[in-house]
């Protein structure tokens, strides 16, 4: 099989597939049905986050430093883990990055990267990969922010993938597969900028939502 690309990911993308590796590095790709989405109009911040976000406790970035975001996330959680985020996924992705339409939200504390997450943008759709943080918190506030851009430069869908623990916190939901693609197919006809204009203004405007 052929290196993965940046054009492969876009194709599947646009397709409702995405890639993740064994633990041998070998590609599979993956279509779940049903599928996690993040309705954008229903997310709020938890209570105890809301202090975080008041107190301005992290520095937050766009786009600063993608792919350190990558290899960060795709740190084993535990011993007995694995990871799906292998050297051609990074590659790949990065590639992506390179184009336009791979992202990341990174989160600092004294100019030191301690949390983040990263996904893909196509039309107003955006496809949430993972997430990493080495502090409290630190990947919570990534997130929202990463709401609050969506938001503003009007995006459609918030893909999640799977359903588990993590995504659940922030108000996912599962939705059959061909309703998905209903939503994929819609969002993908639309025009949204994955932009760092005004966002500085807007993360003032929205810290304390």
């Amino acid at each position: 099989m052929s290196k993965l690309t940046a054009d492969d990911l876009i194709y599947g993308y646009i397709n409702g597939i995405f890639p993740m590796a064994d633990a041998d590095g070998t590609l599979y790709w993956y279509s779940p049905d049903p599928r996690a989405v993040i309705p954008l109009d229903s997310y709020k911040p938890a209570k105890s986050l809301r202090p975080t976000l008041n107190k301005r406790l992290f520095d937050v970035r766009i786009n600063s430093n993608f792919e350190q975001v990558m290899r960060l996330c795709a740190i084993p959680r535990s011993e007995d883990d694995s990871t799906w985020i292998s050297e051609e996924i990074i590659e790949a992705y990065t590639e992506l990055h390179h184009v336009g339409l791979a992202h990341s939200v990174e989160t600092y504390i004294d100019n030191r990267l301690v949390g983040g997450l990263y996904g893909v943008a196509i039309g107003a759709a955006f496809f949430g990969e993972s997430m990493f943080h080495l502090v409290p918190n630190a990947s919570k506030v990534a997130f929202h922010h990463l709401i609050l851009i969506l938001r503003e430069q009007q995006f459609q869908l918030l893909d999640t993938q799977f359903i588990n623990d993590n995504v659940k916190r922030f108000g996912a939901i599962e939705v059959p597969k061909r309703t998905y693609n209903d939503i994929l197919k819609k969002a993908l006809k639309q025009k949204a900028r994955f932009t760092e204009a005004a966002i500085e203004h807007l993360f003032k405007s929205h810290a304390g939502d």
